[in-house]
């Protein structure tokens, strides 16, 4: 896709980078970057003409973009800054005389002057300044794509004809199928981790710090924003720096594992959940396992998919992997099992039953092999687990499980950054061979 696609619960931890619509190739981004300078330094417009409140308000609308979902939110809806954040960026047009004569060229720059203000800030107020676009850009990408749209009203939408927000806007877009809050996607070639212009790449790399260190008696934050504006300098010539190395600037890769903060959520989303059907508690525990594990286990099993079949009347959920053999044991796995494709099987039920195992063994052939992985809540019973091994001796079937326990000491590993989360299944993978007959 040429968009990054965002996922219904939560944020993606990916922020839009004005700075790549600055360096790309493309007309087009080129003209939307000088669009969205020329909407923020309109604010200062509204400062000489006495309309500061209007400023105010309109930095303080721009400062959260919910539709977008870019960000580290678990809810989907962020805050808006208040009037003394709004404010004090405001005060840079009056306080730094090169902003106040010329405006900004890259308004990343507020991060190295305002505490409260970072990527995250940055990223919402350039897809408020740019939401129309993203709007076209949306319907375009749904249309071609078969994404079915729907009437909504956007509380605000800036308007470049007028050079303001416009209040309860109707659009059509996409819309998260659980909320129905509209949905805006994002091209790719504008999202990074970090954008380029930050505050820690300047503290490392151009901050004179013996004149911050030495003079204010720390290294602190708020110290380096109060000598940088009154050191416009400084701040000038890390930009400069930044232009001249735009060849270096590369929107970030999609998926990397998900951060840690991430993966504790979505592990304590799973412990919350009781066994069973009650209030679609199996597909909300199949939603966040799945998340779960497609991160934990990348790159190591990739291409996570999710499938359905039906077995006996019930419909079951499967989350499938590309095998890659990129350790000892994944080889081990095709070489014995003949398994070039992972599947598991996501059962949240408080006990696995002989049924169940059963019905897995029956969906092992073709390039899924003879290996087979239960995440499940609860460890197998010493009856069930006899029966594993039985088709072990039997028919040379390899079924294991994955629990509650295990996931968490995936998380943990995840964290600590030992170990890869991969070793908590192979260690499940030796245990059972040292049960099973020689």
């Amino acid at each position: 896709m040429d968009f990054a696609i965002p996922l219904l619960q939560e944020d993606i931890p990916l922020y839009l980078d004005p700075f790549l619509l600055w360096r790309s190739p493309s007309l087009q981004d080129q003209a939307l970057h000088t669009s969205l300078v020329n909407s923020f330094n309109r604010l200062n417009w509204l400062l000489q003409k006495g309309r500061e409140s209007e400023a105010v308000s309109s930095l303080i609308l721009a400062s959260e973009c919910d539709e977008v979902g870019l960000g580290v939110s678990a809810t989907k809806k962020g805050k808006r800054i208040g009037s003394r954040v709004a404010t004090s960026t405001l005060n840079l047009f009056r306080h730094v005389p090169e902003y106040g004569r010329h405006g900004f060229n890259h308004f990343e720059e507020i991060q190295l002057y305002v505490d409260g203000i970072s990527r995250d800030r940055i990223s919402d107020i350039a897809c408020n300044f740019l939401k129309s676009f993203l709007i076209d850009y949306t319907v375009d990408q749904c249309l071609g794509l078969g994404i079915p749209l729907v009437k909504v009203v956007l509380p605000s939408l800036y308007d470049y004809r007028k050079y303001e927000f416009s209040a309860d806007v109707s659009v059509d877009l996409p819309v998260n199928p659980e909320t129905n809050q509209p949905i805006l996607l994002v091209p790719k070639r504008w999202l990074r981790f970090v954008p380029w212009i930050n505050f820690d790449d300047y503290f490392a790399s151009s901050c004179p710090k013996d004149d911050v260190v030495n003079q204010c008696g720390d290294d602190g934050r708020v110290s380096v924003l109060t000598y940088n504006r009154s050191n416009y300098d400084a701040v000038a010539g890390y930009i400069a720096a930044k232009e001249r190395s735009a060849d270096d600037c590369r929107n970030d890769p999609l998926f990397k594992q998900i951060p840690v903060i991430s993966a504790k959520r979505k592990f304590a989303e799973i412990q919350k959940l009781p066994t069973g059907v009650g209030d679609k508690a199996d597909k909300k525990y199949e939603a966040a396992a799945t998340q779960l594990l497609s991160s934990l286990l990348y790159p190591h099993l990739d291409f996570a998919a999710t499938q359905s079949r039906s077995e006996g009347g019930s419909t079951i959920r499967d989350l499938v992997f590309y095998n890659n053999r990129s350790v000892d044991f994944l080889g081990e796995i095709l070489q014995d099992y003949s398994s070039r494709q992972v599947v598991m099987e996501l059962k949240n039920v408080r006990s696995i039953e002989r049924d169940h195992i059963n019905q897995l063994n029956r969906y092992l052939l073709n390039e899924f092999g003879a290996f087979g992985v239960f995440v499940t809540r609860n460890p197998l019973s010493k009856a069930m687990f006899k029966n594993t091994i039985d088709l072990w001796s039997g028919q040379r079937r390899c079924i294991i499980s994955l629990t509650d326990e295990d996931l968490e000491l995936m998380v943990n590993v995840f964290e600590s950054k030992q170990r890869q989360p991969i070793d908590v299944l192979k260690k499940k993978y030796i245990d059972f061979r040292r049960a099973c007959p020689s």
